[in-house]
């Protein structure tokens, strides 16, 4: 139980790190008020209704061009630091003698084992009351 809670804890700080540095953006093409195409990662295409044969001059005068993209960019973050490096070489010596010993201290295979645990002993208490009657 608690190694299948430490490997949920490890994947979980992975996807953490994975999506906080991970940038994607999101292209929306409207006809309208309406949402004709959505794309994750790659240009929206248009729904056919732009102006083809129209120069830039041309679209600057039309007062209602019906077709719009919208693109969304969330930028993912730059800035990760390691800690790793900036433990001195004393610091990390004693991070793991103190694993080690923890570790140790607290492993149930250094026990000795008690061989005859599950025998029932020879001679029992009663049988002492017995022969000391006859004795």
């Amino acid at each position: 139980m608690d190694s299948r809670r430490h490997k949920i804890g490890a994947l979980t700080l992975a996807f953490m790190v994975l999506f906080s540095t991970m940038s994607f953006s999101m292209d929306m093409h409207f006809c309208g008020d309406s949402l004709v195409d959505f794309k994750l990662f790659q240009q929206a295409d248009d729904c056919g209704m732009a102006m083809d044969g129209a120069t830039s001059d041309d679209m600057m005068g039309a007062e209602n061009h019906c077709c719009s993209d919208v693109e969304v960019v969330v930028s993912g973050q730059d800035d990760l630091h390691s800690v790793a490096s900036d433990i001195s070489f004393e610091q990390h010596n004693l991070i793991i003698s103190f694993f080690l010993v923890y570790t140790h201290f607290f492993n149930e295979a250094d026990k000795q084992p008690i061989p005859f645990k599950e025998y029932s002993p020879l001679f029992s208490h009663a049988m002492s009351r017995s022969w000391t009657r006859h004795f």
